[in-house]
This record gives C-alpha cells, sequence and structure tokens, in this order.
C-alpha cells in the first residue's frame, strides 16, 4: 500500500468517527441536517478523500480506498438516520404538549418562512451514482450538450444513411451544413471526446443532460438525463463488463440485488445487450443497454483496436430515481409542486 493511500485511509477513518460523534451530538434535527450537510458536502472531510481518488496511480489502491468511501458514507447516513428518528420524535412529543392552545395560522406561517430549497431527486440520483462509481474506480467526464453529427452519430458507427439513426428522434440546430449539428440525443458522444483527449487505459463515468423529440408522458420527457460508462485497456473482455454490472448492482442497490445482460443491437458495441436488475422479491426490471465497444469507435477515438479492447454501458438517470423513490410519474418530479418536493427532504 502507498504512503498517499495509508494517509488517506486513516483521515477517512478520522473523518468517519468525528462525523458519528457529530451526529450523536445533534439536538434537534435542524442541527442534525446542518451536521449532515457540513459531513457529505463538497467541502466536508469525506469528499476530501474522495477528490484525492483520481490522484491514486493503482487502480487497485484507488477502487480499495473508493469502497471504503461508499462505506463511511453509508454509515454516516445510517447514523443520521436512527438519528433523526429519535429526534423527530421528542420534538413531536413537546410539540404536542405545548400546543394546548390553537396556534395553527401562526405556526404554518412560521413553517414557510424557515423553508429551505431541496435538492432535486434526479440531482441526488445524479451525485449518488457518481459516488458509486469513483468507488469502484472510475473518473468523472463532461462534454457538451449541442454536438456534431460527427460525434453524435458518425463516430459512433452510424454513418448518415445508417438505419439505426432512426432510433433516436433528434432536435437539429440551424446551422450552414443542414443536420450538421444536434442537440445531444445520449451522452455517448463524451465518450468520444475521452477516447481523444484521456490516453488509456481509461475508466470513466459520464453523466449529463440529453434531448430527444419525444412527447411528455409517465414514462418519457423531452429533456431526461443519462450516465454513461467507458472502460478501456489491454484484455478487457465481456466478461468484465458482467462483473462491473453486478459489482455496481450491489453497490448501488444492495446486496439484495442482482444483474443480468440479455442480447441486443446497439451500432457502437458488438456484442450488445441489455441489462435488467432483479429485486429481493424476484421481479426484474430492465435498466439499460451495454456490450464491447466497436472497433470502428474504438478507431474514431485515436485508437487501434488491435492493442485497446473496452465495454461500454449507459441507462436513464430519471428513471433509477423513479424507481428508487417510487415515483409513477416522471412529470412529476419536474412539477415544482411543493407538496411533491416535501415527500425527499
Amino acid at each position: 500500500m502507498s504512503s498517499s493511500s495509508h494517509s488517506e485511509r486513516a483521515s477517512l477513518a478520522d473523518a468517519l468517527s468525528s462525523g458519528i460523534s457529530a451526529i450523536s451530538q445533534a439536538a434537534s434535527t435542524s442541527e442534525l441536517r446542518s451536521v449532515m450537510a457540513t459531513l457529505t458536502g463538497k467541502k466536508g472531510a469525506v469528499a476530501a478523500v474522495k477528490s484525492q481518488l483520481g490522484r491514486l496511480d493503482n487502480i487497485e489502491e484507488r477502487k480499495a480506498l473508493g469502497v471504503l468511501v461508499n462505506e463511511a458514507v453509508a454509515a454516516l447516513e445510517s447514523a443520521a438516520e436512527s438519528k433523526f428518528r429519535e429526534l423527530k420524535r421528542a420534538e413531536f412529543s413537546t410539540q404536542i404538549s405545548a400546543e394546548k392552545v390553537d396556534m395553527t395560522e401562526l405556526a404554518l406561517s412560521a413553517q414557510a418562512s424557515q423553508r429551505r430549497g431541496r435538492m432535486h431527486l434526479v440531482t441526488q440520483a445524479t451525485e449518488r451514482l457518481e459516488d458509486v462509481f469513483v468507488g469502484l474506480g472510475f473518473q468523472i467526464a463532461e462534454g457538451p450538450e449541442v454536438e456534431t453529427d460527427f460525434y453524435n452519430f458518425e463516430a459512433l458507427n452510424m454513418p448518415p444513411s445508417h438505419p439505426a439513426r432512426s432510433m433516436w428522434d433528434t432536435l437539429f440546430i440551424e446551422s450552414d451544413v443542414e443536420g450538421s449539428v444536434v442537440l445531444r440525443t445520449h451522452t455517448s458522444p463524451v465518450q468520444i471526446r475521452v477516447m481523444q483527449e484521456w490516453p488509456p487505459p481509461i475508466y470513466a463515468v459520464m453523466p449529463g443532460r440529453v434531448f430527444r423529440k419525444e412527447t411528455p408522458d409517465a414514462t418519457h420527457m423531452p429533456v431526461f438525463h443519462q450516465i454513461e460508462g467507458l472502460v478501456i485497456d489491454r484484455g478487457i473482455t465481456f466478461a468484465d463488463l458482467a462483473g462491473t454490472i453486478e459489482s455496481f448492482t450491489k453497490a448501488f442497490f444492495g446486496d439484495g440485488f442482482t444483474s443480468r445482460l440479455r442480447p441486443s443491437y446497439f451500432p457502437f458495441t458488438e456484442p450488445s445487450a441489455e441489462f435488467d436488475i432483479r429485486r429481493p422479491d424476484g421481479s426484474w426490471i430492465e435498466l439499460g443497454g451495454c456490450g464491447m465497444v466497436h472497433p470502428h469507435v474504438l478507431r474514431a477515438g485515436g485508437l487501434d483496436p488491435e492493442e485497446w479492447s473496452g465495454f461500454a454501458f449507459g441507462f436513464g438517470i430519471d428513471r433509477m430515481a423513479k424507481e428508487r423513490h417510487g415515483v409513477n410519474d416522471l412529470r412529476d418530479m419536474y412539477s415544482d409542486d411543493i407538496r411533491f418536493t416535501e415527500q425527499f427532504s
């Protein structure tokens, strides 16, 4: 183990110990929320350790430390949830004893003045997904939302005449050459940009907003969010893809969940598969697509398919949030109805 990895493990242990102590000493639910915001926020001690993962040269050390970061966050959240229930019961008893006179109108006014903004469900899901993948040794990559036809289609093995283009209801931007600029239909263009700009080996995930000409309904929106993963290294096989999907499933959903792959078709991977997640009750939900990166795509990214191989996967973050919180209609998540958002404080 390198000295830097040992140092980060020690820092993480200290952060967890002091965090548990701070949670146990919280005297109210509001104070507890403030404590958790400090502990798990971008400037907190755990985040400081997570930010150092990319600086570890050894991938195995990076993965091991990432797992410990996820476990530390889970331990803090578990302790906070238990403390929150305890404080909530105490505050409720105090409130019942104190409200011997009907003060409903004043109480409602006070609550309204103290309301704070809440993180959107999709943002919550995105940050949790990023944490899980960073814990598995991945780095975060981003790209533009307005793309050229080359990055959105051609580099992904879909030349202008390719019938697979009909799989995406594309929104085009006016330009000198008709059809040459689009609102990206998926986050896959970021994979090409990463291959062109990052020297392999590459272990990256690309979260972001995408656009399609869709009519909003309970399961579709014209603007939604995806996260894709890309691994490029020597000797990568389909077994590595299956193992990564299974590791992600258990890290994000829990040990009671598992995954399976079903044959499918995507122009940018070969072979391709759909992957499903099995709930503890035995039911399955379709999550996304995956496969081995097509040699044409590797070449478009400037890599030699004789030397490098890899896999890619992707799924919708909105659907992930919908499934995680039991939301029946995607449109509810964008309605800004406070009666809906208050359920997920």
